[in-house]
């Protein structure tokens, strides 16, 4: 399906979207909706008193000598009634905007980020989901202002329309046809011109995410190092960069004649060319050959057309622009209602024990059309027991580990754990029952002791903070800091806090998964970024802390495989060997081969 098609939308599903984001809005904040649309109203009428009722009984005064007394009064009573709306507009933007604008944006970015915790992990594997939730998210703030634009200007046009109507009834009614055949022409070419804009921006988004990629890579830390060993990277990033701005370039250049062709109908022919032209000679005729229309009243109806015709455009410019918010909103909208796949099937809770674990023709591939990643893999673990899962790069090791947690669900096979296929437990409950540190683990903005628990510190968990930061080796580190646990890690976002190391973050991440005490540990590369001896003390107090648990580690380095009661090695996404340390050398194949490889390097 093209973008085209993909952009049109039913009447329906416009009105619906836009309501949804209105609800939502509102749910928030009443206030924040209700103030500026009535304000919006206010204006309209005000500006209705005073341009044409005010400045009309005026003129006509002028030309008629109507009495000074009586003149003077109106006057006043305008004066008045337009300084009071004056100070409700104030009150509006600086007080009630102002105070209830955060409110809203906290709460619905707030539901978002709940929606993107609890993602299944497939939706960060389809690009074109990705990119749909990477611009909802990003947009959120924009539709935000363009809610309450579109509903300020759907109240302010139909104030507009109900009394500059009513007053073209009574004065010329004809005119009323004179605006709707400039508000038909427009209506066409605004809905083709804002259609078109949509366009263009979803077929610039790809290019505009590469460009901000380049950008991101020049200016964050984690890239400084390599930048500047590197300088032969910076050729190619800029070589990205031009090619994206070379197709964004394109796209404009291709569509830029459609672009000019439709804001011109609309905005020169639909209106300057109709008001200006067409609707002032008419009014000239009735004034000056037909003698139907006073000169004041000429004057009036030329400058209300103007307000009759910019009214009319609630449903020329309006009516487009909730047609573009509606496909944005939709992304938004689709991503809240997105309904996790991986559920509970009878909400068991899982045991605090050590597990024990059968893998039973496990089957699975991220892309259903493509070969499988994991093909009848069958896996026996015991309580208590330390396994070790060996194998090059891309042979299915921590993938086997992420459907162990049920990130993911296999498409084939069973995965049962404590005697219950693991889709039979509560899914929240049990991912808590697994302590793990993956190889791209992350420390966050936040306290040592945050980023060990994971979650806001309640009281009486320093002792098992210290505990979990010994078994990993860290705590002299710690102690060094000097708000020792309270220490704010990472200086993205303050200036005091501290980079740890490879290595300290390593052991910080380690250290979750010794505070988490859970019944099964998974280790991927726990060890990797540890010289020699603190690998080894971290192997020791890993053997002396989970003792009495189930441990799964992956890892290339093979001394560290050494501690494991047994080493299972994957290839191809199959098991290939399962043994001791010792049983595999001694059959001298795959395993034995690795070791050799490895072992060679310090001989």
């Amino acid at each position: 399906m093209n973008n085209e098609n993909k952009n049109k939308q039913p009447f329906r599903q416009v009105v619906s979207n836009n309501l949804f984001l209105i609800r939502l809005l509102f749910t928030a904040s009443p206030a924040f909706v209700i103030f500026p649309v009535l304000d919006a109203v206010r204006n309209q009428v005000s500006i209705f008193f005073e341009h044409t009722v005010g400045i009309g009984y005026v003129l006509e005064a002028a030309e008629f000598h109507y009495p000074f007394r009586k003149v003077a009064a109106i006057i006043i009573i305008l004066f008045v009634c337009i300084s009071i709306g004056m100070v409700f507009t104030v009150w509006v933007g600086d007080y009630v905007r102002e105070k209830e604008a955060p409110k809203v944006r906290r709460r619905i970015k707030l539901m978002l980020y709940d929606k993107a915790k609890d993602l299944d992990l497939e939706c960060y594997d389809n690009p074109e989901y990705y990119n749909e939730m990477v611009l909802a998210i990003a947009e959120v703030d924009k539709q935000i202002d363009r809610c309450i634009q579109f509903l300020s200007n759907v109240f302010a046009g139909l104030a507009t329309f109900i009394t500059t109507g009513i007053y073209f009834v009574k004065k010329d009614a004809a005119s009323i046809f004179f605006a709707i055949g400039s508000f038909i022409l427009t209506f066409v070419f605004m809905q083709a011109y804002n259609r078109l804009s949509y366009k263009i921006r979803i077929s610039r988004n790809p290019h505009e995410r590469k460009r901000e990629y380049v950008k991101r890579v020049f200016y964050l830390p984690d890239s400084a190092k390599e930048m500047r060993l590197n300088p032969g990277v910076s050729d190619i990033l800029y070589r990205e960069f031009d090619a994206a701005n070379e197709e964004i370039v394109n796209i404009e250049k291709k569509n830029a004649k459609k672009h000019f062709l439709f804001s011109f109908v609309a905005n020169y022919i639909g209106n300057d060319f109709c008001c200006d032209v067409i609707y002032i000679g008419y009014l000239v005729l009735k004034a000056t050959v037909w003698g139907t229309l006073s000169f004041s009243g000429l004057a009036i109806l030329y400058h209300s057309f103007g307000r009759m015709k910019r009214s009319l455009r609630v449903f020329t410019d309006t009516y487009p622009f909730a047609c573009e918010s509606s496909l944005y909103i939709s992304k938004i909208r689709g991503f809240l209602e997105y309904r996790t796949k991986i559920v509970s099937d009878k909400d068991l809770a899982p045991g605090a024990g050590a597990k024990d674990v059968h893998v039973e023709d496990l089957s699975f591939a991220y892309n259903k059309s493509g070969a499988g990643l994991l093909k009848d893999i069958n896996i026996d673990i015991n309580p208590g027991e330390k396994i070790a899962l060996v194998g090059y790069n891309g042979a299915g090791k921590t993938t086997l580990v992420k459907l162990l947690m049920r990130l993911y669900d296999p498409d084939s096979g069973h995965i049962i754990m404590n005697g219950n296929d693991i889709r039979a437990y509560n899914v929240e409950k049990f991912r808590r029952s697994i302590g793990v540190v993956f190889q791209d683990f992350r420390i966050f903005a936040g306290t040592v002791a945050e980023n060990v628990i994971m979650d806001i510190p309640k009281g009486g968990e320093e002792e098992r903070i210290r505990e979990a930061l010994t078994d990993s080796g860290l705590i002299r580190r710690i102690d060094k800091m000097e708000k020792g646990l309270g220490s704010f890690l990472t200086t993205e976002t303050r200036d005091d806090g501290i980079n740890l190391s490879g290595g300290e973050s390593q052991k910080l991440a380690i250290s979750r998964v010794f505070y988490q005490n859970a019944g099964l540990m998974i280790l991927d590369e726990p060890s990797s970024a540890l010289d020699p001896i603190a690998e080894y003390q971290l192997n020791h107090a890993m053997l002396t802390a989970t003792k009495d648990k189930t441990v799964i580690f992956i890892s290339h380095r093979l001394s560290t495989t050494r501690i494991a009661d047994r080493i299972i090695m994957l290839e191809s996404g199959r098991v290939v060997e399962e043994g001791t340390h010792d049983e595999l050398l001694a059959r001298n194949g795959k395993y034995a081969g690795m070791w050799r490889v490895q072992a060679g390097a310090y001989m």
